[in-house]
């Protein structure tokens, strides 16, 4: 879900009026979305937290902040956002926790999602958490998720909840179940998630250099859904051209290891930029 009012306020006006990710971080502390010092929204630390414990009500399993995979939303520019809307998708920075055969996956990331999907027209600082279940399919619930109403609202909650208990006894246990009884957390590694991915590369304008992308692709079985260039108009050597590949469902350690050897094959100009997709299933 989305549960950072103040990284889906960035990511909005970012998508909506073309400002830059600095520009919307100041209006956001301007309007007291954001702290003073907003790393510990916009690096993903507050999702993780919360998906933490919504991890523990959803599983039973012990909270374990400190397992889960963190990305934030500051390396995330302006052409990120319309090269995700040309593709039919739209960013958000997702908590996600899914229960596997090997364990507990939790990661909080920028993501994709389709543009038609119900979690892509969450915007502003409204938040949102899917769950999907055996028996009900997916449910969905949304609210505000940031300014002085909607956090006294979570506070006076948490009050609440610890005024229903007596000492060395909780009556209503505010994690589903009691403390002594949730489970041993089991973490599911990172590397073993398997979805689709964004990959934006700005490479040096040369002969040779897309059929080098596609052969370190090839060579991690990474399947290609599409790839699309762009070249400025000077057509001299020393220009530049952004490529974009989108893949088709793929493990996370391949897409790590194809990156890895196309930064040192000498033409990448800076960093890569690797977006995942999520497609969820109520659109």
């Amino acid at each position: 879900g989305i549960v950072n009012g103040t990284c889906n306020y960035i990511l909005t006006r970012m998508e909506k009026e073309g400002l830059s990710f600095a520009d919307c971080l100041k209006e956001a502390q301007r309007l007291g979305y954001a702290e003073a010092d907003p790393s510990f929204d916009i690096e993903g630390n507050d999702t993780g937290h919360k998906l933490a414990i919504l991890t523990t009500l959803a599983f039973g399993s012990q909270i374990s902040a400190d397992e889960i995979y963190l990305e934030g939303i500051s390396n995330i520019t302006i052409d990120d956002i319309h090269a995700a809307h040309d593709l039919g998708y739209r960013i958000k920075l997702l908590g996600v926790a899914l229960k596997t055969a090997t364990g507990i996956e939790q990661r909080v990331h920028p993501t994709m999602v389709p543009l038609n999907s119900v979690i892509a027209q969450v915007d502003g600082v409204t938040n949102a958490v899917a769950l999907e279940s055996d028996i009900l399919g997916e449910l969905l619930m949304v609210g505000p998720g940031a300014g002085g109403n909607a956090t006294a609202s979570a506070v006076l909650g948490d009050i609440t909840d610890i005024a229903k208990s007596r000492p060395g006894a909780q009556q209503v246990p505010v994690l589903g179940r009691p403390a002594h009884l949730l489970e041993p957390y089991a973490k599911a590694e990172m590397t073993r998630h398997e979805g689709g991915y964004f990959i934006r590369l700005t490479v040096v304008d040369r002969a040779g250099v897309f059929a080098s992308i596609a052969t370190r692709m090839a060579e991690n079985a990474i399947s290609l859904e599409s790839i699309v260039q762009h070249a400025k108009p000077s057509a001299s050597e020393d220009e530049s051209k952004t490529i974009i590949l989108v893949t088709h469902a793929t493990m996370e350690s391949a897409v790590r290891q194809a990156v890895s050897a196309i930064k040192g094959e000498g033409y990448l100009l800076g960093e890569p930029q690797v977006i995942r997709i999520e497609r969820p299933k109520t659109a």
